[in-house]
């Protein structure tokens, strides 16, 4: 996948062409993307959703992106970010039973899933692009628009908030 520029501002004649070349070439990005954020794969096929047609709806089907993977990534994110919050909501909470679970388990991993939906947004968002995606601070930092320094400190606090929400 290329980094080339994306300026779409189109006719309405080519919005079809255009929206199907973007889906083409980031579907399974955003896909993986919100599969790794909410475990599931019916939630993530909803965040993928989500993202093309927030795009369809637009003007134009793309803000002028240096990086349209970062664009798309982060699209992801806070689409399946939003998944997990309208799951929450309707979720009920399983009965506290003192019992603790192994670090790898499911059931942390979906306590994990309800903390971060939990959070502010842009606190989500960075965490997940962070330790789910694997981008680093520094390409936080560009994203973000923010100092390296900067990104290292709200993903501490943001951990710290985690832990305290998780009982550790």
């Amino acid at each position: 996948m290329g980094t080339a520029p994306l300026v779409l501002r189109l006719p309405s004649t080519a919005l079809p062409v255009a929206f199907n070349e973007l889906y083409e070439r980031f579907a399974d990005l955003v896909y993986r993307a919100a599969l790794r954020v909410t475990g599931s794969p019916s939630d993530a096929e909803d965040a993928l959703q989500t993202v093309f047609l927030r795009l369809w709806n637009r003007e134009d089907l793309a803000q002028t992106a240096q990086a349209p993977e970062a664009y798309f990534r982060r699209a992801a994110v806070n689409a399946a970010v939003d998944v997990l919050r309208r799951r929450s909501r309707r979720a009920e909470r399983p009965p506290e039973d003192g019992l603790t679970a192994p670090a790898s388990s499911p059931i942390l991993k979906e306590q994990l899933r309800r903390a971060i939906a939990q959070l502010p947004a842009r606190d989500a968002e960075l965490f997940t692009l962070r330790y789910i995606e694997g981008i680093s601070n520094t390409e936080l930092a560009a994203i973000f628009g923010m100092d390296r320094i900067t990104i290292g400190t709200r993903l501490h606090r943001i951990r710290q908030v985690l832990q305290e929400s998780l009982g550790e």
